[in-house]
């Protein structure tokens, strides 16, 4: 009878807690990159794109494009749209790998934050930046690292879940093991 009990006292904890870790898991993601994560580009893009799982504020984003020696080349102005943040981009002229690290936030949820790479090739004549490339396509790497991140904090939350789990069932171990019965002395 008492081990039911302790049984249905945990089963009540994790229904407790289950949705907490239901909850990270669906957490904002990056979707889509424009380029896309990982991209080899011959004409020079004039904006990165990102889309998200959810809504952006509209301040406190954050997105800083690097060329391959390392110096800024984004223009500074992010630009958000519901799940959609720009940011402009100064006239790419080095050939190599651009890095683009970002921190995207939406409302009560926690931030988006994370980077992706595209190559760019230079060419030998530089000329003004074609169309702009805004309109987001899927990124699997780009999503893949978040998911990760989403993966791991998941995880994370379920081992902590199990440690207290655990915890309650030692707690109750010797609680029965010790101090089960309580013997009084006589005087």
């Amino acid at each position: 009878m008492r081990k039911s009990r302790h049984l249905a006292a945990a089963l009540a904890i994790f229904m407790i807690l289950a949705p907490a870790v239901t909850t990270a898991a669906l957490a904002n993601s990056l979707t889509a990159t424009s380029p896309t994560a990982g991209s080899v580009l011959n004409v020079a893009p004039n904006a990165i794109s990102m889309t998200t799982a959810n809504p952006l504020l509209d301040q406190g984003n954050l997105i800083v494009v690097n060329d391959p020696n390392g110096v800024a080349v984004d223009d500074g102005s992010i630009s958000v749209t519901g799940n959609n943040a720009v940011v402009g981009l100064k006239a790419l002229t080095a050939t190599g790998v651009y890095t683009v690290n970002y921190t995207l936030l939406a409302a009560n949820e926690a931030p988006v934050a994370g980077s992706f790479t595209f190559q760019f090739n230079a060419p030998s004549v530089v000329s003004a930046p074609s169309t702009p490339a805004v309109s987001p396509s899927t990124s699997k790497k780009a999503v893949s690292s978040q998911s990760t991140n989403s993966g791991a904090d998941t995880f994370v939350y379920v081992l902590l879940l199990l440690a207290f789990l655990v915890f309650v069932f030692l707690i109750i171990y010797a609680k029965q093991t010790f101090g089960g019965s309580k013997k009084r002395s006589r005087n």
